[in-house]
């Protein structure tokens, strides 16, 4: 399978119908409302963030693992729902190999994340990381 990126176009169509999504899902909906007010242009930063990440087009400004520590209410049981959603919103958005292209690199980053907030929270309770609770 060829596996390709998506475009600007795409990437900004993908975080749209996310975000609508979300704000009307009944876990993750109250975890952003906590915190968005402007969703416009919570949106356009997270536009930047995705083209930055996937097209390395410069523009983001940000540090995502300490934003989603210092919100207070993003937990790492969040982070598998999440991905569920967006990747439900990249199969019915993206052709296959766009979609394919996009979930690997969403699901790397939200390993990534969710194992920081876990680490974060753990390293206060001097316990060690659990390690299986990431999938292969």
């Amino acid at each position: 399978m060829n596996q390709s990126p998506p475009d600007e176009p795409e990437i900004r169509q993908v975080v749209r119908a996310f975000y609508a999504r979300t704000r009307a899902h009944p876990e993750l909906g109250p975890v952003f409302a906590a915190h968005v007010t402007d969703w416009d242009s919570h949106e356009e930063k997270i536009v930047d963030f995705w083209c930055g990440a996937i097209l390395r087009k410069p523009g983001y400004s940000g540090n995502p693992m300490q934003k989603h520590l210092g919100a207070g209410n993003v937990l790492p049981a969040h982070f598998p729902v999440w991905l569920s959603l967006f990747d439900a919103v990249l199969n019915s958005t993206l052709p296959e190999p766009k979609a394919a292209y996009w979930s690997t690199l969403a699901h790397r980053i939200g390993r990534s994340l969710s194992f920081g907030l876990e680490y974060a929270d753990r390293k206060t309770a001097a316990a060690p990381p659990n390690l299986s609770a990431f999938p292969n």
